[in-house]
């Protein structure tokens, strides 16, 4: 099975690729530049779920009737920032910012709140368009606290600063594959791969 992502980041794409291999599914992953480009989405649905919807019905459009497509739209929620960066988590630091300028603007709107308010957690909607055109989606969930630095592998969002819950390291700390199973994006698979158990 093959299940067309839609998106150009590599790093997504491995990442879910780890996820197939380790449900012991047999599902390839096939990176939306490998099918020709992924088209542009303006993500300005509001909502995870909605954005999702939407770069999976534009991946949806260009590939041959009846690919199964897989889109993700993600975020970190921050309870001090009433919620933010939330959906603009990408876009924090604004349209052009990378990672680390998205990192550094949450490390200093962070600046001087303490321990006891520093609750976060990452939310992951993931959209499946089937052959026939019907969408399922899927949401898992990281509760977590921000650190006050970041710690760990640096280039990845958010991961240096959030300590998901039960746990001391960083995401960007763990071992890859711990952090796969404690992520919002692997809670959310394991709903996606349970359906498709189902419907074998």
């Amino acid at each position: 099975m093959r299940l067309h992502l839609a998106s150009g980041n590599a790093h997504k794409a491995g990442e879910f690729a780890a996820l197939a291999a380790a449900s012991g599914l047999p599902v390839e992953i096939v990176a939306g530049g490998a099918d020709g480009g992924m088209p542009p989405v303006v993500e300005d649905a509001g909502t995870f779920a909605s954005n999702a919807r939407k770069k999976a019905r534009a991946l949806r459009a260009v590939l041959p009737a009846g690919s199964w497509v897989l889109a993700d739209d993600s975020g970190l929620c921050v309870a001090a920032l009433d919620g933010h960066p939330g959906v603009e988590s990408a876009y924090y630091a604004g349209p052009a910012a990378d990672s680390a300028a998205n990192l550094g603007k949450l490390v200093a709107a962070m600046r001087g709140v303490p321990a006891d308010r520093r609750q976060a957690y990452f939310a992951c909607v993931l959209v499946v368009i089937d052959p026939p055109g019907s969408e399922h989606a899927f949401e898992g969930r990281c509760e977590g606290t921000l650190r006050d630095t970041p710690s760990g592998r640096p280039g990845f969002g958010y991961d240096p600063l959030f300590v998901p819950a039960g746990h001391a390291l960083t995401f960007a700390e763990l071992p890859e594959q711990e952090k796969n199973v404690l992520s919002h994006r692997g809670r959310a698979w394991a709903q996606l791969a349970a359906w498709l158990r189902s419907r074998a």
